[in-house]
């Protein structure tokens, strides 16, 4: 074997082992979703359980589903929003660059650098004052600003890979700006599109500081509800794991369908 297939193999069973490292806590949980209670924390594990569906019944007893549409507004809603204002920001940043570009790119970085856990008490104190408590529009909105300094700065390394002479093209054809953006510019980047519309969305899904402390019933989604099985005795790691694994599906569906998509998105934002 040559030198370089032989650090071809080696790469290429580094890359499984480190897939497997990250995939096996997924797969473990999944798995632990289908054990009794009592065979759930084990010690040592316990690898042939009797399978049983009555953690998903528990999980579905506990009206999981309204969480999970509260969720579902609140991710797919505040990635709508995000990308309706991430693409024209990112295109004033890279196609039509406004001045000193630097000083507004680290601004809506900059935005990233406190941690949520230091802005709680105004935001807190703000929606009270509103009536925007356990409210899911008010939940939406603040996704979307924590979102969209990252949807401006992945989507500005998109639109900086369109090639200048399809621009100039269209505008010697008289297009004008909302054509050249959404008839031109926007389908050759549609998959930089989606990759950030994804990556908002599966941030928005996870998220849990501020559903937490901003929610209590109405507008309650699900990672926050997921603590509602922790028991006290001890005896929660199974029904946990089901809620876990119903809660990850619509990612991971999301996921499957824009799998293409991303990719080719994630490897055009990687090329300069």
């Amino acid at each position: 074997m040559t030198t370089s297939r032989l650090r071809g193999a080696l790469i290429t069973a580094a890359t499984w082992v480190l897939v497997l490292m990250f995939f096996f806590p997924v797969a473990w949980m999944v798995f632990t979703a289908f054990k009794p209670e009592h065979q759930a924390a084990t010690m040592p594990p316990t690898f042939t359980p009797d399978f049983t569906l009555d953690r998903f019944d528990a999980v579905f007893a506990r009206d999981m589903l309204p969480y999970l549409i509260n969720s579902f507004s609140a991710s797919l809603g505040s990635t709508l929003l995000v990308l309706a204002l991430a693409i024209p920001a990112a295109y004033a940043l890279s196609i039509r660059p406004v001045t000193n570009v630097r000083d507004a790119l680290f601004f809506f970085i900059s935005t990233r650098f406190m941690p949520v856990a230091a802005s709680i008490i105004p935001v807190y104190l703000l929606l009270q004052s509103v009536g925007g408590l356990d409210n899911i529009t008010w939940l939406t909105i603040l996704y979307v600003g924590v979102n969209l300094p990252i949807a401006v700065w992945m989507m500005r390394s998109f639109l900086a890979e369109v090639p200048r002479e399809v621009i100039e093209a269209a505008q010697l054809d008289g297009a004008r700006l909302g054509t050249e953006i959404f008839r031109v510019v926007l389908p050759i980047v549609l998959p930089g599109v989606a990759a950030a519309g994804l990556i908002c969305f599966i941030f928005a899904w996870n998220e849990f500081f501020l559903a937490n402390l901003l929610t209590a019933q109405v507008a309650r989604p699900t990672p926050p509800f997921l603590t509602s099985f922790v028991d006290g005795r001890g005896q929660f790691l199974a029904v946990l794991s089901a809620a876990a694994t119903v809660a990850i599906v619509p990612v991971v569906l999301a996921g499957w369908i824009a799998q293409k998509q991303l990719v080719r998105g994630l490897a055009m934002g990687a090329i300069k």
